[in-house]
């Protein structure tokens, strides 16, 4: 009793390192990360919006009001995390990405400016930099590939406001795909530890003070935790500083240019697996670098330098963290045999090159944005991968009225096939009505408007 005793003081003074430390307390751990967990205020200058009627020139006078055309100033409250000394913080996409003004306050309440150097939606995430700092507190990153499950993890952020906040719990599970609330498209860490609504941006870490992720969601019928929360691994974070580093502005990943569906039990024995696993490809794209490294339609993905994968977000989660330019080890079944073949890691092709125009005012269609369809455009808009044509990428002032959407492809302008954004330009020259042939989705669709 008197050894205990005497060991409390000092127990007290280090981060826990074994299961009975933690019955004692956290504050240690948490005393060493929340200085670099940072509160998050951004302002957002919108437009109100306007009907389409609003937008005609004619309707126009009637939608009058006071109110009519003014901003209106939005704002949100996250958190973020500080990845290094000179003032780089990693926070969500849907809490700084669309923001015009950034302030950033510390857990000593010391505040600066930020502004956001690299974002992307799809991962919901965004690097910012503060400008004129040095030697800022900072966690560092953690290898997520060797997190597990039932490990122990803390969330640190600012929920509902009320100022900065610690949750515990555990890792609950890994692998996680799909959409969330919150707007991350991908893969996840899901935790127990709550996280609630202004925790998005904030850490999730283990217990020697790593960051393992940046809660981003939470599974949610009432607005608040029910102990079901994701986190984006800290490997993609890293992926997105050192772009980031490298002067990128946006993030770009890596492009596979093909099509699969995870294998489910029905399909596993068939294909020569003794369990359900791996991706079924059923389509490349002609320039896909998987096609080019030896893949055919019918093959097997098992796992992308020796991680497991189990569908298509989790094999382009592992090609992001391995990063463009390198090349990645992919495994591959083919007639119940197994192989390791070498994929280069590539950035969608912008051949051929898209030709994007826009419509001038005396068109049919004014302001209307079309993209010659590439391996990049195919990307952005998520198309399939056999479309060729005409992409539709702003519909300009009337483009929504007359039935058009963004991503539908334009394969016809009254009766003759196009090709290039220029074919269907001229063909609107001079016009005042036209018949679109447009694909959408698998749908195919036929359009009759006069203006």
């Amino acid at each position: 009793m008197i050894l205990a005793l005497v060991g409390m003081p000092v127990l007290a003074q280090t981060v826990p390192t074994s299961a009975l430390q933690m019955q004692l307390s956290f504050a240690p751990l948490v005393k060493q990360a929340t200085p670099a967990v940072v509160n998050i205020y951004a302002r957002t200058i919108v437009q109100r919006s306007r009907t389409p009627l609003q937008a005609d020139p004619f309707f126009e006078r009637f939608f009058q009001s006071p109110d009519s055309g003014r901003a209106r100033v939005q704002n949100s409250l996250g958190s973020g995390v500080i990845l290094s000394g000179d003032g780089i913080v990693v926070s969500n996409y849907h809490v700084v990405g669309m923001a015009d003004d950034i302030r950033i306050v510390l857990a000593d309440r010391r505040e600066f400016s930020a502004r956001v150097v690299l974002s992307d939606v799809d991962s919901d995430l965004a690097i910012l930099k503060i400008d004129d700092v040095e030697e800022l507190p900072f966690l560092a990153l953690r290898d997520s590939e060797g997190v597990e499950v039932g490990e122990l993890a803390l969330a640190i952020g600012n929920p509902f406001g009320v100022g900065q906040t610690v949750s515990s719990g555990i890792v609950s599970g890994l692998a996680r795909s799909g959409g969330m609330n919150g707007g991350g498209q991908g893969y996840f860490i899901q935790t127990d530890a709550p996280i609630n609504p202004g925790n998005s941006g904030g850490a999730l870490i283990d217990m020697q003070g790593e960051l393992i992720g940046i809660n981003t969601s939470i599974l949610t019928s009432s607005g608040g935790s029910n102990g079901i929360g994701f986190a984006i691994p800290a490997n993609l974070i890293a992926a997105f500083m050192e772009q980031a580093r490298n002067g990128a502005t946006r993030f770009a990943r890596p492009w596979a240019g093909l099509s699969g569906q995870a294998v489910d039990a029905d399909m596993a024995a068939p294909l020569g697996l003794d369990r359900p696993g791996g991706i079924i490809l059923s389509g490349l794209h002609k320039v896909s670098p998987f096609l080019a490294a030896g893949f055919s339609v019918g093959d097997v993905i098992i796992a992308v330098d020796g991680g497991e994968v189990h569908s298509p977000a989790e094999m382009i989660y592992r090609m992001s963290v391995a990063g463009l330019g390198k090349q990645t080890r992919v495994t591959r079944l083919r007639d119940g045999v197994q192989t390791d073949l070498t994929v280069a890691l590539i950035e969608a092709p912008e051949d051929p090159p898209r030709n994007s125009i826009r419509l001038s005012d005396r068109s049919l269609l004014p302001g209307l944005e079309l993209s010659r369809i590439n391996p990049a455009v195919l990307s952005e808009l998520n198309l399939p991968l056999e479309v060729e044509g005409v992409a539709v990428t702003d519909l300009g002032r009337f483009g929504l009225r007359v039935g058009l959407r963004p991503g539908d492809v334009i394969l016809g302008v009254n009766g003759q096939d196009v090709q290039t954004p220029v074919q269907v330009r001229d063909a609107f020259a001079g016009q005042r009505q036209a018949q679109l042939v447009v694909q959408r989705g698998a749908q195919r669709l036929s359009l009759r408007f006069r203006i």
